[in-house]
């Protein structure tokens, strides 16, 4: 009986490790920026484009994630290791609107955020061109001097 206890622990174990390797990899979520800002890469420079639209899911009808114009940044949020987006493009001011086009970008596991240059990736470039990760920037704030005269902070008590 203590046997028999004992394989169905073990197997209970067993069973919880593998959901929690497989929801590891599937259930992995990502903060995804993207941008529609001028590039230069191998000393070739890449415009930004007039307008982007940014949709999450296989066609237009999707959920309308970003609205994006020459130098703006929009954010999605997903999970899973890919992400399949449909792009609605406006070159230039004043022209027309492209066809919706779909794409399925693969996320890299070992990054939180993810940003995402769209023109580089229209282009056609490599990973490392239109991929980077965000970091956020840090800005020092001055420390307050605080005054406290020769009164201790008291004033007129």
């Amino acid at each position: 009986m203590k046997k028999r206890n004992f394989l169905f622990q073990g197997l209970l174990v067993l069973v919880l490790v593998a959901i929690g390797a497989v929801m590891m990899v599937i259930g992995r979520g990502h903060t995804v920026y993207f941008d529609n800002r001028s590039l230069e890469y191998n000393g070739t420079n890449y415009d930004s484009l007039y307008k982007i639209e940014v949709y999450l899911g296989g066609s237009a009808e999707g959920e309308a994630v970003a609205r994006l114009y020459d130098q703006e940044r929009g954010m999605a949020t997903q999970v899973g290791q890919s992400m399949t987006l449909t792009l609605v493009i406006t070159p230039e001011d004043g022209g027309e609107e492209a066809d919706p086009a779909t794409y399925t970008i693969d996320l890299p596991y070992n990054m939180d955020g993810i940003v995402i240059n769209l023109p580089a990736y229209l282009e056609g470039l490599p990973e490392e061109a239109y991929l980077t990760e965000f970091v956020p920037l840090v800005t020092e704030e001055p420390e307050e001097e605080i005054d406290l005269g020769g009164d201790m902070g008291l004033g007129d008590f």
